[in-house]
Order: structure tokens, then C-alpha cells, then sequence
């Protein structure tokens, strides 16, 4: 099974990843409720602006690939989608929670540092430390799912990359993010990200509630 992904099916696929384990209790996700995180703001890079029905054709094409499944709904109930891209019976790819949680957040945010990781994955699966990070990536290297690239000037450390890309550069449907200033308080943009997910989840929940 090809595991190819464009940057729009990258991010659908990341999502489906992201809310099997963040919000178990509304996975598999309606198609309103993954256009929601589809568009989330906080954890996502680029920011995308997306109708439910862009979605919808980047969904089919993952189910005609056999990456996503439909789950229909029953007395008068929406239909709702989950992923078949790891971690099933109908494929061959099977990650561990850390390598999992790890592919995720690169699928939503792309390259990434060790550091950065470990701050990021921390709702999926907790690292200790960036030594954590720095073996499992390791592993995944020796699968051949991500791999390490060449360490920018003025940087200290390298970033690392999945390999489930078409190669082709983001999509137009990115939103420019305005610049700001840099923050030198690093918890505080941890906690206000955090903050932004958890209200979008509640949302989700909410319409879920609706939906009944």
C-alpha cells in the first residue's frame, strides 16, 4: 500500500492521528469536525483555511487509496472517518506510541528539532527528554519513514523529516501568518497553544453534542 501523501492529505491523515488520541470520545471524526481540525490554528504549520467540501475530496482520495475508511452513521446519524494509515489490520505499517506520536506532529507541522518534538508530542506521548526523542527517531531513521536533514547555518541542532511526501511545495490554501515579536518566555507560548487546542477540541465536542 502506497503511503505517499500530498500536503493535504498529510494534513487530514495527521489529524485523524492526532484526535484518535486526544479526543478518543469523538473519534472517528465527522466531516465538520475534521475540517475543524484541518483548519486548527494552534499545532498546525502552514495554517490552512479549507471548506468541508475540500475536505471531503481529500478524504475520498485517501479512501479510493485505502488510507481512510468510513464509518456510516445509523438511524439518521452523520457518517464519520477514521484512518487505516498505521496501527491496523489492513496494513503493514506499525508504529510504536512514541514513533507514532513523533510522525503525527511532523505530518502536521512538518520539520522539525529534537526539542521541538519533545514539546509537541507532549498530549500524544510524553518524552523525559530530548535523548528520548533523539533514539526513537534513530529507529524510525533505520525504517526509513523519516530522515535527518543537513543543520541550517547559525542553527544547533538538525531537523528531521517524514518520507510520506509527494514532494510537492505547500499548497495554496496556507494562511500567511502575520510576524511578531519574539517571545523569550517559552512557557507561555506552550501554554497558550496548548490552550488554543483544548478550546478547538471543545468545540468539536460541542458540535458532536449538536450533531445528536
Amino acid at each position: 500500500m502506497s503511503r505517499t501523501l500530498s500536503a493535504y492529505q498529510q494534513r487530514v491523515i495527521g489529524c485523524l492521528l492526532e484526535k484518535e488520541v486526544t479526543t478518543p470520545e469523538q473519534y472517528p471524526l465527522t466531516l465538520n469536525a475534521l475540517t475543524t481540525a484541518v483548519n486548527q490554528k494552534s499545532n498546525r504549520e502552514p495554517v490552512y483555511e479549507m471548506a468541508d467540501s475540500e475536505v471531503l475530496d481529500i478524504v475520498e482520495s485517501l479512501i479510493e487509496r485505502r488510507l481512510v475508511s468510513l464509518q456510516e452513521g445509523s438511524g439518521g446519524r452523520v457518517s464519520k472517518y477514521q484512518h487505516r494509515f498505521c496501527n491496523t489490520q489492513f496494513g503493514d505499517l506499525t508504529l510504536s506510541e512514541p514513533q507514532k506520536a513523533i510522525l503525527c506532529v511532523m505530518l502536521l507541522r512538518g520539520a522539525q528539532t529534537p526539542g521541538e518534538l519533545r514539546t509537541r508530542t507532549q498530549r500524544l506521548c510524553a518524552f523525559n527528554r530530548v535523548e528520548d526523542v533523539e533514539r526513537t527517531l534513530a529507529d524510525m531513521i533505520a525504517s526509513n519513514w523519516i530522515k535527518k536533514l543537513p543543520r541550517e547555518a547559525g542553527k544547533r541542532e538538525s531537523r528531521y523529516q517524514h518520507l510520506f511526501t509527494d514532494g510537492v511545495n505547500t499548497p495554496s490554501h496556507s494562511v500567511p501568518q502575520e510576524e511578531s515579536e519574539p517571545t523569550t518566555d517559552a512557557s507561555l507560548v506552550m501554554r497558550v497553544s496548548a490552550l488554543e487546542q483544548e478550546v478547538a477540541e471543545l468545540r468539536q465536542m460541542l458540535e458532536a453534542v449538536l450533531e445528536r
